[in-house]
């Protein structure tokens, strides 16, 4: 049988009062946890949902999140959590693409919930501040009994739908076996254990949240102090106050830490490792991470939601040896490096990204067709990633397939200007997209957030470019932005970036 809540039991049983999770200050114990989940599952059974069906949840980070996760997997429906700053067209599409019998909302999304009410969605359930806290204050005293719907290991335990940076959001579908073979992989690549205390504060309704390593956490009996929202300085007063060892951060978050008063960076001192995530990270903070966390690792990583999260880690010891990489793959997952036609390149070539393994995914819900197109031959996923692995078996990330651009006739990646840019001092945030241009059919144009008291300007720029690169690609121009619009992942959303510019040049 599988189903996530026997983890919760064992733990309930063998040390109802070991504490699990803080929020707010307050404190849950496993006793208590297990207790909740069964009652969400009682209350969801309440409101209609049968073993199969489908349940949304638009909300932010909260105690109640987690009992729905674990009371949802109790009753044997499917979850399915969506990106709380999705428009309401977006919500929409989804609710309806997924089927969701039961739409669970924050009270703040009442007026919009309502609205889709009976048009997406059969029902709508909507948790005040007292029920974020405590999934009780709606559910009563009912109680679901200890023992679950029986799930099987190849049932679907989730949707996730992909953030849709090229298209409409595709459904990834995320059986039990998914989730436990990349349970397996992140205790031994990441060394978890009941002593792992993990401070969330990426949104549950994506991966970095939910499973990087989020619950695996509870699996092993661990304690996860969980924030509805990211805050720097709140961020370190939890890791101080909790003795906490380990965190994800996305690429913004682990910027706005480290542009906190040096002051404030003693109250992370129990941290030993941080995931970082989203994007190729600048060699510049990985060194800054290091000097202003000395007792910590900042772990690269790379992963996407097709894969359930985290698919190679960088390992012990090797950051400054390997800086620029990702690392290697956990166990049971198979990294190649393929062209179009699904044939392995020459060690050290870029080439997209291909997975295989038992944590990646089937398939998109209901869409064959973008299924059959995201797999070559022999199961292999297309991540639309592109990189290399050098001799050692480590992954250096290039770019997005869709981000490669062509200027005159040659090849443009990104994140190799990219990286140039962020070796100046004045840079807090860069993008570089390709632009049409009449001449050269595209030129690089590089989007920047500059630090705060900082100025930077396009002869600058251009002048520390050339002394790196190539001329063609060289900026041809420069755009100062307050932030870089990105997805909950951290990346980039450099599609709209390109919209941006391209209304503003047609008007």
């Amino acid at each position: 049988m599988a189903n996530l809540t026997d983890f919760l039991g064992f733990h309930a049983r063998a040390t109802p009062d070991r504490p699990a999770l803080v929020f707010a200050g307050e404190t849950v114990t496993y006793g208590a946890m297990f207790a909740r989940a069964r009652a969400a599952a009682a209350w969801l059974e309440g409101q209609g949902v049968r073993p199969g069906d489908t349940v949304a949840l638009w909300m932010k980070n909260s105690p109640a999140f987690l009992d729905l996760v674990f009371g949802a997997s109790h009753r044997g429906a499917v979850l399915l959590p969506m990106n709380y700053r999705l428009a309401t067209s977006e919500i929409a599409y989804i609710l309806t693409d997924s089927g969701a019998k039961l739409l669970v909302v924050d009270a703040e999304y009442t007026g919009e919930a309502t609205q889709l009410e009976r048009e997406a969605v059969p029902r709508v359930a909507i948790l005040d501040d007292a029920a974020q806290l405590d999934i009780r204050h709606v559910t009563g005293d009912a109680e679901a009994p200890e023992k679950p719907v029986q799930q099987a290991e190849g049932d679907l335990m989730r949707l996730m739908y992909t953030s849709g940076t090229t298209s409409r959001p595709k459904g990834v579908m995320h059986a039990y076996r998914q989730f436990y073979w990349k349970h397996l992989g992140q205790i031994a690549a990441l060394g978890l254990s009941s002593d792992t205390r993990l401070l969330t504060v990426g949104p549950l309704y994506h991966v970095g949240g939910l499973d990087l390593p989020g619950l695996s956490i509870f699996a092993l009996g661990g304690l996860m102090a969980l924030e509805r929202e990211f805050d720097a300085e709140a961020a370190l007063r939890v890791i101080r106050d909790n003795d906490l060892n380990g965190a994800w951060f996305a690429p913004t978050m682990t910027n706005m830490i480290l542009a906190l008063p040096p002051e404030r960076w003693a109250d992370a001192a129990s941290l030993r490792w941080v995931i970082g995530g989203g994007e190729r990270t600048p060699e510049a903070r990985i060194h800054a991470f290091a000097n202003v966390f000395p007792h910590a690792r900042y772990i690269d990583a790379y992963g996407l939601t097709e894969s359930n999260g985290g698919d190679t880690f960088m390992e012990p010891g090797r950051e400054i040896e390997k800086i620029g990489s990702v690392g290697r793959p956990i166990p049971h997952l198979e990294l190649a490096i393929l062209d179009d036609a699904g044939k392995a390149v020459d060690g050290g070539v870029d080439a997209e990204i291909c997975l295989r393994g038992p944590k990646i995914t089937a398939g998109y819900w209901s869409d064959e067709t973008k299924t059959a197109a995201a797999f070559h031959r022999g199961g292999w996923l297309r991540t639309g990633d592109v990189g290399h692995v050098d001799e050692d078996g480590f992954l250096f990330l290039t770019d997005r397939k869709k981000d490669m651009f062509v200027s005159g006739g040659e090849n443009i990646a990104s994140s190799e200007v990219e990286r140039v840019i962020y070796d100046l001092p004045e840079v807090l945030e860069a993008a570089v997209i390709g632009v049409p241009d009449p001449q050269w059919g595209e030129v690089p144009v590089a989007v920047v957030t500059a630090r705060p008291g900082k100025t930077i300007t396009l002869e600058a720029l251009q002048a520390h470019c050339r002394r790196q690169l190539a001329g063609f690609k060289v900026p041809k121009r420069l755009v100062l932005k307050d932030a870089l619009p990105r997805n909950p992942s951290g990346k980039v959303l450099k599609r709209v970036l390109r919209d941006q510019l391209l209304k503003e040049a047609a008007t």
